[in-house]
């Protein structure tokens, strides 16, 4: 179920943590890293997004594409979700809402990290071979669930695969 249909806090919970539990590859490199970023940029297309993306294997960025009407702003944005997937090893969206049910309404304080290091938003999602976080792929340019939602529907599909 996407995310953006969940109706409520504790639902979107349960799918994040479900999500979080399903994504996980046999193998992941950067020939996958340009299929899954291809397609999310076609995909974004195909539904008349304005989107960019990139992928992360290690300390390393593999890939990134941005449509027109992106700018620089969603490369920072990008940045700084990825950081919030490495250090805390989960989804950004996941991390997010996981601060909400807590009722904390200012993360980057919360959890004493620099916001201009770290967003709180969704649309990056951790890249893992079995149980090891390996990479980050991420989106920015729409909404925090249209992005996650895209990225883990593109990632699904390659899983399936």
């Amino acid at each position: 179920m996407p995310i953006l249909d969940s109706p409520d806090l504790p639902a979107m919970l349960v799918t994040l943590d479900e999500q979080e539990a399903r994504l996980r590859f046999a193998s992941f490199g950067h020939d996958d890293a340009y299929t899954v970023g291809s397609r999310l940029i076609d995909l974004a297309r195909s539904r008349g997004l304005t989107i960019s993306t990139s992928i992360w294997l290690g300390e390393q960025r593999v890939f990134q594409a941005a449509l027109a009407g992106t700018s620089a702003d969603n490369d920072g944005w990008m940045d700084r979700k990825c950081a919030t997937v490495r250090r805390f090893d989960v989804s950004s969206l996941l991390i997010m809402k996981r601060m909400e049910a807590y009722g904390v309404d200012d993360p980057a304080r919360a959890r004493m990290v620099d916001p201009m290091a770290y967003a709180f938003n969704g649309g990056a999602v951790p890249l893992r071979i079995g149980p090891t976080q390996v990479g980050v792929m991420v989106a920015s340019g729409v909404n925090d669930f249209v992005e996650h939602d895209l990225v883990v529907e593109v990632l699904d599909e390659h899983l399936a695969r």
